[in-house]
């Protein structure tokens, strides 16, 4: 072995999962034991006030062919980890008999706890910076194996673009970046920018790092005069060189705006966070390149437990038993979780009756529902996003 990676099919067959669960199906043969489980899959999760349920593609392409049934939430769904009465909200529920997917158990959680980290993150900071640009970068601060991973999810977030070569590929778009200092280093400042724009195909926006040497006011004035159709410039300044970095970028916008050279945009990285932001946006930054904050975001603490057992409702200590139903008002988001069958409830918030929040994707192991494409994704968190009434 190279690289220290699963493969698909070691997903698939269960090898990446604890072993307990091994021993748990083992046992479960032995004594021919056959119970048909329900179990469903939630966040007692208290760091964000909302989650962007990512990852279910992977979850169904897991489970496909295996004797269960599951029903979702849509992938893409914003939804709080505690409903309008503080119940847990279930994104997923996956009933059978056990012995048919009790080795899933770890890889489900797997797929979708990261996912619907990285996914988060990426929104909280599009929800921040708006029509700006947000540029995912952070797939050289993680394993390369998981890159198309890292930008499917960043995209599908907020992210404008991805820089990886294979996580755009799989997205059907153009990896998006700048130039790094190693060419600038190469070649020299000016020759870099030089080069970058005699030697390129003129689809690539010329966008000069200019914070490699010199003074970033003065290195912006010089590859404006040096490359005749720059669209913009990069601030990289390093932490420990930045001093206030808003001051930085309101002088080279102004210097830049004095001297007549207009439509040249100013795009930051470096380290960039949630707090950053609205302090740089102010200053006049129009794009953020975010590596590692998106890309190492915390994963999402779901956790997936059985609440019924041959139709009997039962659930260790802490998780609340039964099948339920979850609802959701299509005016403010808000959710409701109700025990299966006891009526449409109305929303606490706005009065509004609720809607089914929860779909069948998997029925006796077939796919019932068209799998949506990343961008329909990406629009589904878009359009919730700018009805968010929460922080």
């Amino acid at each position: 072995m190279r690289f220290y990676i699963a493969g698909e099919e070691d997903i698939l067959s269960g090898k990446t999962t604890d072993v307990y669960f091994i021993r748990t199906l083992e046992i479960l043969k032995k004594e021919n034991i056959h119970r048909n489980v329900l179990m469903e899959v939630t966040t007692q999760d208290h760091r964000y006030p909302w989650i962007v349920f990512a990852g279910l593609e992977e979850v169904i392409h897991l489970l496909e062919g295996k004797s269960i049934t599951m029903r979702s939430l849509k992938e893409g769904t914003i939804f709080t980890p505690f409903d309008q009465n503080g119940i847990p909200v279930p994104v997923l529920t996956i009933e059978g008999d056990y012995q048919d997917f009790a080795i899933y158990e770890t890889p489900v959680l797997g797929l979708i706890c990261q996912a619907s980290g990285i996914a988060t993150k990426s929104a909280r900071f599009k929800r921040i910076i708006g029509d700006k640009k947000l540029l995912s970068f952070g797939v050289r601060r993680m394993h390369p194996s998981i890159a198309p991973m890292i930008d499917r999810y960043s995209y599908i977030g907020g992210c404008d673009s991805v820089s990886s070569v294979i996580g755009a590929e799989m997205l059907g778009k153009t990896p998006r970046g700048t130039m790094p200092h190693a060419l600038i280093l190469v070649l020299g400042e000016e020759n870099a920018w030089r080069k970058f724009d005699e030697d390129l195909d003129p689809s690539v926006p010329r966008i000069a790092l200019v914070d490699t040497f010199g003074d970033e006011k003065f290195s912006s004035i010089r590859a404006a005069e040096i490359v005749k159709n720059l669209s913009g410039v990069r601030l990289d300044t390093p932490s420990s060189r930045r001093g206030n970095f808003a001051h930085i970028i309101r002088e080279v916008k102004w210097e830049l705006m004095v001297r007549g050279i207009k439509n040249v945009e100013i795009i930051v990285s470096g380290g960039i966070k949630e707090e950053d932001l609205q302090e740089l946006i102010e200053a006049g930054a129009d794009g953020f390149g975010v590596g590692t904050t998106i890309s190492s975001a915390s994963t999402v603490d779901y956790a997936m437990d059985i609440v019924e057992i041959d139709g009997r409702p039962v659930a260790k200590k802490g998780k609340f038993s039964g099948r339920k139903d979850v609802y959701r008002c299509s005016r403010c988001g808000n959710f409701a979780v109700v025990p299966h069958g006891a009526g449409i409830p109305t929303c606490k918030r706005c009065g509004t009756p609720m809607d089914d929040a929860m779909e069948k994707v998997i029925e006796n192991g077939k796919i019932v529902q068209r799998i949506p494409d990343a961008d329909e994704i990406r629009s589904y968190v878009m359009d919730q996003l700018g009805r968010l009434t929460i922080s």
